[in-house]
């Protein structure tokens, strides 16, 4: 007979093994692209994740005769739940051998840890804010995921409501097409609605020069306020400070190309929109097996600085302040992007998620030629008092 147990992580080797199961269980799979293994080191690492200083955290390894056969992050958001005004405990990483009662074993082990914190309800897969990656996907599992979003097993969903979760709510991505000669779309809409805008409000794109300039003017935290404003009223969402900021900024300041960072300005030349692209790494980690060293990083590198033909886009970022929405910045953003994307040679992009019932968001494709190909959600369980 075989023994299941399930134990909290204590040591910095049960760590990489927790972040390498993701890598394990998915290494024969085409469409998934692994966990970073230094990047998700770095996130879950207390001394080096500003997010600990308003969050606490528990990671816990499920086994089998000694075998990892699962992996769990119990997450507590106290400025989350201030904010909401909900006593909550999140799941992220979350990951499992198809086995009812390994992920029964897992989920019960962030229960406990939440209850015995005095939290009320469990829901996830949520990170430790909306920069990690969210949303169990449900929809999709044949289409190639991103390095910043969650993929999982079709079993996965299947779990959950055998568990007695609920869904709560939900994101879609689209693959947007890159306008080419005789596309249908009406992508011309965007560059007449730009081009008014910029006459009627003053509105232009600000392009950069160098990586340099984007440090020095802190053009990465400027932008990361207008993210926090664009998005405080969206679901779950969890507010970054200045020290958040500047994480963030060191972190992906390296990975971005110029050419697909596009800062809205207003009359005054305050920023007042964003849109983050980056070539897909997916297939680049893939190749490195998640792992930068020792020769991983030559396979993104490949990706981001040499002149390849490539094939997706990512669109990590875009938000506009709530008081300009209406106003046609983001056109510019579109007016600026697609003559990129279609000098560049891509096929098409890859949308970040997007909160279903977000209309106003839902709605500035639809004069693109795109399609909804992933849908996720977030599920929750009220906690069962003692």
């Amino acid at each position: 007979m075989t023994t299941l147990t399930v134990s909290q992580v204590t040591s910095r080797r049960e760590m990489r093994a927790f972040v390498r199961f993701n890598y394990e269980l998915y290494k024969d799979c085409p469409y998934a692209v692994p966990d970073l293994l230094e990047d998700t080191l770095e996130t879950l690492d207390a001394r080096r994740n500003p997010a600990f200083r308003f969050c606490d955290a528990a990671f816990f390894l499920a086994r089998r005769d000694g075998r990892i056969v699962g992996r769990v992050a119990a997450i507590i958001n106290s400025r989350a739940n201030a904010h909401w005004g909900r006593q909550e405990v999140r799941f992220g990483w979350l990951d499992f051998i198809d086995d009812l009662e390994v992920s029964r074993a897992l989920l019960d082990a962030v229960e406990q840890w939440g209850r015995e914190r005095g939290m009320e309800r469990l829901v996830g897969p949520l990170g430790f804010t909306d920069m990690d990656p969210e949303g169990m996907l449900t929809d999709g599992f044949d289409q190639l995921s991103t390095l910043c979003t969650i993929y999982n097993y079709p079993y996965y969903p299947q779990h959950i409501g055998q568990l007695g979760f609920e869904r709560e709510t939900g994101w879609v991505e689209r693959k947007v097409f890159i306008p080419k000669e005789g596309h249908e779309a009406n992508n011309a809409k965007y560059f007449r609605v730009a081009q008014i805008a910029q006459q009627r409000y003053g509105f232009r794109v600000r392009h950069f020069h160098s990586k340099n300039e984007i440090r020095k003017g802190g053009y990465i935290q400027k932008m990361l306020g207008v993210i926090n404003r664009a998005y405080a009223d969206l679901y779950g969402y969890s507010e970054l400070d200045e020290q958040q900021m500047q994480w963030y900024a060191d972190r992906f300041l390296l990975m971005l190309d110029r050419r697909f960072l596009t800062a809205v300005e207003n009359a005054e030349g305050e920023i007042i929109g964003v849109g983050v692209c980056m070539p897909s790494l997916s297939r680049a980690v893939q190749k490195a097996h998640g792992k930068l060293f020792p020769f991983g990083w030559w396979y993104i590198a490949r990706e981001l600085w040499f002149k390849r033909k490539h094939q997706i886009l990512d669109m990590l970022l875009v938000g506009v302040l709530p008081e300009y929405q209406d106003k046609g910045a983001n056109a510019l953003f579109f007016a600026d992007l697609i003559p990129a994307g279609i000098s560049c040679g891509y096929e098409w992009a890859e949308t970040h998620p997007q909160l279903e019932d977000n209309m106003a968001s839902q709605a500035q494709w639809k004069n693109l030629d795109c399609s909804v190909h992933k849908r996720r959600a977030v599920f929750f369980k009220e906690l069962k008092t003692s």
